[in-house]
């Protein structure tokens, strides 16, 4: 069954630190089996004001092994500071649908 990184990011300082990190953690996350089913703000906001100038990020890999794998790189170790002060950032892992 897939499982879905989904993240919640509220950019408040966009810098070349942020976006090689978003370049370097597509490339990662491409490398552990993972790919993008969404990335970005909504379109449109039907209801509440959760999402408001916020953009989501839906990952989707194949197990929670390979999401964890990911995670726990060495890799992504070294480029997840370039985040630091950037913004607010919820993230969490959800299985899919069966």
């Amino acid at each position: 069954m897939s499982v879905y990184l989904v993240s919640v990011c509220e950019i408040t300082n966009m810098n070349e630190g942020l976006k090689e990190y978003a370049q370097k953690s597509a490339e990662l996350i491409q490398q552990f089996g993972g790919s993008y089913n969404v990335r970005g703000p909504a379109l449109e906001v039907c209801e509440g004001e959760m999402l408001a100038g916020k953009s989501v990020i839906i990952t989707e890999f194949p197990d929670v092994e390979s999401v964890h794998a990911f995670w726990n790189s060495d890799e992504y170790k070294q480029i997840k500071p370039k985040r630091v002060g950037t913004g607010n950032y919820d993230i969490g892992i959800f299985g899919g649908a069966e």
